[in-house]
């Protein structure tokens, strides 16, 4: 009686490329079924500016168009509102439902799940910024070169990976119930304060001032430099300040996620 030796084949180890991959994909596919997240993440953005944004699309001041500008500080206001609310109330309720120490019981690596939370928010960024392009284009008399809707994609991208480290530091200090709310408070104020929904120039002097300490301005300056209309202040400038304020944003969340893992 001879028995027959059967060969098992063991799967090969995913690559941390698939890994990644995978993880992002399924985040994205999760976010876009969740209605009250993308409905309102890409509705809000884009409702205003059809009702700004489309009604200045004959004004000028000066040079300056209206609607071209306020395409720019619609963007700005689409991606960081992506990137906080993506990563700030999606990770900040994982972490409360225990999610994320089921993940860090599974092989699969702690930064591919936040690889996958950025990733996500960039996707949604791009999306909100190519919908308000195509939007100012066809109905607001916006002209753009090829070049400059590459440069504002690339904007948006860097800019969401800036204010996704905001929305980690909110998700490790506020409880899931209240991350909506306290991001609200921080994100609509420095929005209207930055200049994202009416020219900083329009504002009152002593509200002017306030704008350069907010990193949100420095986004937007970035992103109306790409049409000429940025301050006197230099390029270099807005870029130190926002790569500061990300680097501020992860070292404080490395120091309270370590103080947690410490406590546990």
């Amino acid at each position: 009686m001879s028995t027959a030796a059967t060969a098992i084949s063991l799967p090969a180890t995913a690559s941390p490329a698939r890994t990644y991959g995978k993880e992002a994909k399924y985040e994205f596919v999760k976010l876009i079924r969740t209605r009250s997240f993308s409905l309102a993440t890409i509705g809000f953005p884009v409702m205003f500016y059809i009702i700004f944004g489309l009604a200045n699309r004959h004004a000028f001041d000066g040079t300056v168009h209206m609607a071209k500008y306020m395409l720019a500080g619609y963007a700005c206001f689409g991606l960081i509102g992506s990137a906080l609310f993506g990563i700030g109330v999606g990770l900040s309720s994982d972490l409360a439902a225990g999610w994320l120490e089921l993940k860090r019981s599974s092989p699969m690596p702690v930064a591919a799940y936040l690889f996958a939370k950025c990733a996500s928010a960039a996707a949604f960024g791009l999306i909100i910024v190519s919908i308000l392009t195509v939007i100012g284009i066809t109905f607001g008399d916006v002209h753009l070169t090829p070049s400059e809707i590459v440069k504002m994609l690339g904007v948006t991208f860097a800019g969401s990976i800036s204010f996704a480290s905001m929305g980690l530091l909110i998700a490790l200090l506020v409880p899931a119930n209240a991350a909506p709310g306290i991001i609200n408070l921080i994100y609509l104020p420095m929005s209207f304060l930055s200049g994202l929904w009416v020219p900083i120039k329009f504002m009152p002097h002593w509200l002017q001032g306030i704008a350069p300490l907010l990193p949100t301005y420095h986004l937007s300056q970035i992103m109306l430099s790409i049409f000429h209309y940025n301050d006197s202040m230099s390029l270099t400038t807005h870029w130190n300040a926002l790569i500061g304020f990300t680097l501020l944003m992860l070292g404080f969340s490395r120091l309270i996620f370590h103080r947690k893992e410490q406590n546990a």
